[in-house]
């Protein structure tokens, strides 16, 4: 998702400002109310956002074709347990392919993979990524119970390639959003993203979530305003 920018200062006040022992529901009762409202928040939604979907599946298949417009990626959730991520195309037909060809322009360390200005990315994609729509079709995965709104995001790569201190993260299901992804860290290798991730789950409450969500949804306005 859209990241937003503060100070290294500013994200430890922010994140420390949500303290667990102030938390009201926990337990169990935290996770049915967090489904809760998932479910209620993805359904009153949908006459907004399934038609948004529509369109740009449209668009994808007459401006790309050569592949469907929506795709899945094998990701790990909760549990270590692989899922089929949804996701808009963003990408020429046989971007994977190419993957290999341009591994040396790889910013990140692997398996982690991100090109700033990735010459695979389509016109349209680089729309979508900019305003994230081409995380929309994960409403879909909130609904199957894959993922949640706001947690961490998940990995491409498998269970078995954490390091046993990784492993906390797969105590809760991965987010549409997360607490890295609005702070304006897209760029962290992937051990800094988990620090922040072991934070957010261990202060991980409702309020601690609408506060995600409501940055998320500032952000990419930001975002959608700046250009």
């Amino acid at each position: 998702m859209t990241s937003m920018t503060l100070t290294p200062i500013d994200q430890n006040a922010w994140i420390n400002s949500f303290d667990p022992k102030k938390r009201i529901i926990t337990g169990r009762a935290y996770f049915f109310f967090k489904r809760t409202i998932d479910l209620a928040l993805v359904l009153l939604s949908a006459p907004f956002w399934l038609p948004v979907i529509c369109v740009i599946a449209v668009i994808i298949t007459i401006t790309s074709p050569g592949a469907p417009a929506m795709f899945t990626q094998l990701r790990t959730g909760k549990g270590g347990k692989r899922f089929s991520m949804y996701k808009f195309r963003s990408m020429v037909p046989n971007a994977e392919a190419l993957k290999e060809t341009y591994a040396h322009l790889n910013e990140l360390q692997w398996p982690d993979f991100k090109i700033t200005n990735d010459p695979r990315i389509t016109k349209v994609g680089r729309i979508l990524r900019k305003t994230s729509l081409d995380e929309l079709p994960q409403l879909f995965n909130v609904l199957k119970g894959d993922m949640s709104l706001v947690g961490p995001r998940p990995t491409s790569f498998g269970a078995e390639t954490y390091k046993l201190w990784h492993t906390e993260r797969l105590d809760v299901a991965p987010g549409l959003t997360g607490l890295w992804q609005i702070i304006g860290r897209a760029q962290l290798e992937f051990d800094d993203r988990l620090r922040l991730d072991i934070a957010y789950i261990e202060r991980a409450g409702i309020w601690f979530d609408i506060n995600i969500l409501f940055h998320t949804v500032t952000a990419v306005f930001k975002q959608r305003g700046a250009h």
